[in-house]
């Protein structure tokens, strides 16, 4: 046999779960707030496979549905699972998308779990003289082995992986064929799959059982030799033993087929692989990746195939999340993907879902002159109409026109194209111009601050009542992803057109909307604006089962022209003084790295994991248990190094070194590459949609990470100043509101006069707990008590607190319990805010903005946990965040007019700057703070600090 006939199955669910397992007690939580545990240990399983294995043939098969025959047989079966954690239910699309981008089949079937694929589709490979090995931690494909399938089994994380044959599953189970495992585990039964299994059998009884009688059959004909109570039970239960074992049975009559070239490993779409990985800021993962799937290890695979075009890349209109859901979900259907999400046949034969080639659909193209007008005279007489921008590009500042489509009933729609030449685009928008600015007409769209940013370098304001999808689905399910393709498989069971089918895939060779043909622009563009109409009537619905309408309508809609306002003003940069910081930070770390290898004895690479490990622990021996990674080197991540620092100077200065080097890339020498050429100042991206507190996040750049707790961190924030002489920056903070907001909630009294009277809360909080007088306390007992008070939200423990102090861990107990015996109503309110999430899935801000919590009903201790934590932290963070949108929407009102020529530049969590005017600048002052303090009424007065300078630190 060819050693290249290998075929390599994957039990996708099985890596997941283990992946998110593993690492529960430190989740992979990204600058978004998502949490990529589960993508994460599930991809570094899967690369871990190709870099070990080199499989020419490979598939990763997937449960859907569950198993009917299963639940059919005994309704119990699987009853007591606790529901999949919102974690990895929204993981999954993305491991199909990273599956696709890798070209990767995916293999599943409506109705039967991966296990039934995965054991049908081996024995079907063996017959092709394949060996097939079934990549799973699941002891249950035991019974599958033969000579020519193999288990291959995860060890513990960094334990590599171990193959079971024959040998291997005879001496675990003590069996003498591994079908004999079947009986094995219908006699043990199964808690986690509710599979009953003979009553009073265990693993020792099971054993000794199948070496007597051979199988259950064996046994239950042969009861007589039994003795006793044990006699008694397994005659009493020999139906449920029987059903036992035929639930244990893994089915091999899938109607699923092996076509060996539907399963050849090919190259992989290596820069949309990158894409995903940069949008999930994988950054050690996209290491391994290239090694993995190298040009030399794709050699190795001895495959001829050229890499299969993409079926969908990053839009040239919208910018939209990159990870697109799978066409792998059809109802019922079996597919097989290659990285292209096209099977080898036609992946629609095997699909339910609906594209625009099988759905009625009149999509016409207006024409110029008097087709022109008579659209126009239609169009104004609409109450509602969806639209839809097609342009050159993803940059709205830069992005020109290349049509616009309308659609104001389902399955119809209109699309006007635009000339390239500017003037004779300006004359065309403003024939359109009184639609956009009716107050009467709603406007419906999909990302329609992207839309609004691009109208108005026409000068095009859009005015009346708007509707956003992809807001109304954020307020509808804050935790899934949001962009148009997901939203209309989810919903519509409907696979939009594909932009890479029009323009190709991104980089040097992908065209320009224009160059795409007007009928191929029509059909494409006028299917988003039908489909995002058609999304329209379900969410609307939706909002209104939720009560989150009236959010939507005075919040998040108002708030996206004030964001299209803030992004499109920008803000002005100084070059040069980041040069010159660039020069301080090079110098810096020169030093520290002259100084690291002084303590070390000799020079090496700081920044390779590996090197520090072994200069740290192996060669400085600097503790006796060194944690390791799960490749085996000593692990020299943040928070083992952090622990450490305080005890070693060498340490100290490896996270010092680490921090500049991470400032320097990130920002000093990034932000002026972000600078736009056309306005000369940097244009951040606020998206709405991404966390599920409700905060806002900023990308491209993200100015909400700069560090402020350095000094070179607050440096950064020199370098933004205002457009010109005659303005000065303002920066305005709310003082300790998430504190102000959790005092008022939850009606602690001592906490509320603490700061109606305007004490500091924490020295008030720090003479109480340690019981002293307010001019006793200590610089250190303030500090302790800062960190409890702001703790206490996030839940920290006393383990946390201790880390976080220099307490020990009994006195950090001692400290949280007395802190919550000085403020009982705090401990009331934060059981009522679980108990309350425990009866209704989720929790809600002072908005009604709501926080779904599937995890806090679970059996998973550790999953529970952090659900309370998030239930408890969820209305704080969110109220918040829900507040200064308040004041945000008002004070962009009141600028607007007054006709000021201040705006506002920048939301950084609970911080607002401007761009003063300087002759605005008192009322300026006055303005903000009130708007600021009075957004929304507590009975705790909102505290506003005022700051301004000629550069952000300085107003800061």
């Amino acid at each position: 046999m060819s050693e290249k006939k290998r075929l390599f199955l994957v039990d996708a669910y099985a890596l997941i779960f283990r992946g998110y397992y593993a690492f529960i007690k430190n989740p992979r939580i990204n600058s978004k707030g998502q949490n990529t545990s589960a993508i994460m240990g599930f991809m570094n399983s899967l690369i871990d496979v190709v870099k070990r294995e080199r499989p020419d043939h490979l598939a990763v098969c997937f449960d859907k549905g569950g198993s009917v025959d299963r639940v059919e047989m005994f309704e119990a079966y699987k009853a007591n699972r606790d529901e999949t954690p919102d974690d990895i239910r929204s993981a999954i699309p993305i491991i199909c998308d990273i599956l696709e981008a890798m070209k990767i089949p995916i293999v599943v079937k409506e109705g039967f779990e991966a296990d039934d694929v995965i054991g049908t589709l081996a024995k079907k490979a063996e017959k092709e003289g394949y060996t097939t090995f079934m990549v799973t931690p699941d002891k249950d494909f035991a019974q599958l082995v033969s000579e020519n399938i193999f288990m291959y089994r995860p060890k513990s994380f960094g334990g590599g992986y171990e193959t079971w044959g024959i040998p291997e599953v005879q001496k675990k189970f003590e069996v003498e064929r591994p079908e004999q495992v079947i009986d094995y585990l219908g006699m043990m039964g199964d808690a986690s799959d509710n599979i009953p299994g003979l009553p009073g059998v265990g693993d020792k009884t099971a054993k000794k059982f199948i070496a007597a009688f051979g199988s259950m059959e064996g046994l239950l004909a042969n009861t007589d030799q039994l003795k006793g109570k044990m006699k008694e039970k397994v005659e009493a239960n020999g139906e449920l033993g029987l059903l036992s074992k035929k639930l244990a049975t893994i089915m091999l009559d899938v109607p699923v087929e092996f076509h060996e070239e539907d399963f050849e490993m090919c190259p992989p779409d290596t820069q949309k692989v990158m894409d995903i990985f940069d949008e999930l800021e994988f950054r050690r993962l996209k290491d391994n990746f290239l090694k993995a799937f190298s040009v030399e290890g794709m050699a190795s695979l001895g495959t001829e195939h050229q890499p299969k075009p993409e079926k969908d890349s990053t839009e040239a209109k919208k910018p939209k999340p990159v990870a697109k859901q799978s066409s792998n979900a059809g109802q019922g259907q079996f597919s097989l993907f290659g990285g292209d999400g096209e099977a080898t046949a036609d992946v629609q034969s095997f699909s339910s879902r609906k594209t625009i080639k099988d759905t009625e659909h009149f999509y016409q193209t207006v024409q110029h002159g008097m087709g022109t007008k008579l659209f126009l005279q239609n169009l104004m007489k609409q109450p509602s109409v969806c639209f839809d921008t097609e342009t050159t590009g993803l940059n709205p500042i830069t992005a020109e026109l290349v049509g616009i489509a309308f659609s104001w009933e389902a399955g119809k729609g209109f699309y006007l194209p635009f000339p390239e030449e500017r003037e004779k685009a300006q004359e065309l928008i403003e024939l359109l111009r009184p639609f956009f600015e009716n107050e009467e007409i709603e406007k419906i769209g999909q990302n329609l601050k992207y839309d609004i940013k691009v109208l108005r370098k026409y000068n095009i304001s859009v005015k009346g009542k708007l509707f956003d999808t992809m807001l109304a689905h954020y307020l509808i399910n804050p935790d899934m992803r949001h962009n148009m393709d997901v939203l209309a498989e989810t919903y519509l069971n409907y696979t939009p057109v594909s932009i890479t089918e029009l323009i190709g895939k991104k980089g040097k060779n992908q065209k320009s909307m224009r160059d795409v043909s007007i009928e191929e622009q029509t059909e494409y563009a006028v299917e988003d604006a039908d489909i995002t109409l058609q999304l329209k009537e379900h969410f609307e619905k939706e909002l209104g089962e939720a009560n989150t309408k009236k959010l939507f309508d005075e919040i998040e809609v108002p708030l996206l022209r004030v964001l299209a306002d803030m992004e499109l003003e920008g803000i002005n940069l100084d070059e040069n003084f980041l040069k010159s910081l660039s020069s301080e930070l090079d110098s810096d770390i020169k030093n520290l790295e002259k100084a690291i290898y002084e303590e070390a004895g000799e020079a090496f690479n700081i920044a390779s994991p590996k090197q520090l490990g072994e200069i740290l622990f192996g060669k400085l021996k600097l503790i006796d248990k060194p944690k390791k990674t799960k490749t085996g080197q000593y692990s020299t991540a943040e928070d083992v190094l952090s622990y450490l620092a305080k005890d070693h100077k060498i340490i100290a200065d490896v996270l010092e070194y680490r921090g500049l080097a991470k400032l320097k890339s990130t920002y000093v020498d990034a932000l002026p590459e972000q600078v736009e050429p056309s306005t000369q100042h940097v244009h951040t991206d606020y998206m709405q949609t991404v966390a599920a507190t409700g905060r806002l996040s900023s990308n491209n750049p993200n100015l909400q990470n700069i560090p402020i707790r350095t000094e070179r961190g607050r440096q950064v924030r020199k370098a933004f100043v205002p457009r010109n002489e005659d303005y000065v920056l303002l920066a305005a903070d709310y003082s300790q509101i998430e504190l102000r907001i959790i005092a008022a909630l939850s009606q602690e009294d001592t906490m509320i006069a603490a700061f109606k009277n305007n004490e500091d809360i924490h020295t008030t909080t720090a003479s109480k707990v340690f019981n002293v007088p307010l001019d006793e306390v200590t610089r250190e007992q303030r500090s302790n008590a800062k960190t409890v008070n702001f703790g206490i939200i996030y839940g920290v423990s006393a383990f946390g607190l201790s880390n976080q102090t220099d307490l020990s861990r009994g006195e950090a107990k001692d400290l949280i319990e007395t802190y919550y015996k000085t403020y009982p109503k705090l401990r009331n309110y934060m059981s009522e805010l679980v108990d309350f999430a425990r009866d209704n899935g989720y929790v809600q801000t002072v908005l009604g903005r709501r926080r779904y919590l599937n995890g806090i009903n679970g059996s998973n201790q550790v999953v529970r946990g952090a659900a309370e934590r998030n239930a408890v932290n969820a209305p704080i963070q969110g109220s918040a965040a829900d507040i200064i949108k308040i004041a945000m929407i008002n004070i962009h009102r009141k600028l607007s007019e007054g006709n000021y020529k201040s705006k506002m530049l920048l939301q950084v969590h609970d911080e607002l700057v401007f761009d003063v005017y300087k002759p605005e600048l008192e009322a300026m002052k006055t303005l903000i703070k009130t708007e600021m303090e009075n957004a929304y009424t507590l009975n705790v007065p909102l505290d506003v600090e005022i700051g301004v300078g000629n550069d952000w630190l300085e107003a800061h």
